[in-house]
């Protein structure tokens, strides 16, 4: 089921439980709304008889008074030495959709908490591998490539896009 309302000028199609910026109403945070109806789909049928739509009612919920983004307008005129700024924000209303013609937003299911999976510990380095790790001068004096060899060896994981001074920082500490 959706409707159409008109509110600020504007038309918005809208169902339960949508939320959305209209121009500013007056109204503090938490009072109800009734909305203009100018079409309503109830799944079946369409219903656009004005009669009818006069009936039909949008209820809404006003959830915060806030501006809009800044609008830049400049004037200027080549040649002449003539340039304008101003700015601009619009006032908004942030609204939630709670009733379209008698049919009620359903709250929204708490999603269930996913338990995260526990990340299997690292083998601990050997000693004997410790031992293996060449000073820092050779490792300065080895290529991208051949430090990611010896990464390999040690079973150290790499990033794909490590740098030369990370590979041998991640080599010294492992």
């Amino acid at each position: 089921m959706y409707a159409i309302i008109k509110t600020g000028g504007k038309q918005y199609t809208v169902k339960p439980g949508d939320v959305i910026d209209v121009e500013k109403i007056e109204g503090e945070a938490g009072t109800q709304v009734q909305l203009p109806v100018l079409f309503l789909n109830n799944g079946e049928d369409v219903v656009t008889d004005a009669d009818a739509l006069a009936q039909t009612t949008v209820t809404a919920e006003i959830v915060d008074q806030h501006k809009g983004p800044k609008a830049i307008i400049f004037k200027f005129k080549k040649r002449k030495g003539y340039k304008k700024l101003r700015g601009h924000r619009q006032n908004l209303t942030k609204i939630v959709i709670t009733e379209v013609a008698g049919v009620k937003a359903e709250p929204k299911a708490a999603k269930p908490a996913v338990a995260e999976p526990v990340a299997a510990a690292e083998p601990v380095a050997e000693p004997a591998a410790a031992a293996a790790v060449p000073s820092v001068d050779e490792l300065n004096k080895m290529t991208v490539a051949q430090l990611k060899e010896l990464a390999a060896e040690l079973g150290v994981k790499l990033s794909s896009s490590a740098r030369k001074a990370e590979i041998i920082e991640t080599i010294q500490n492992a």
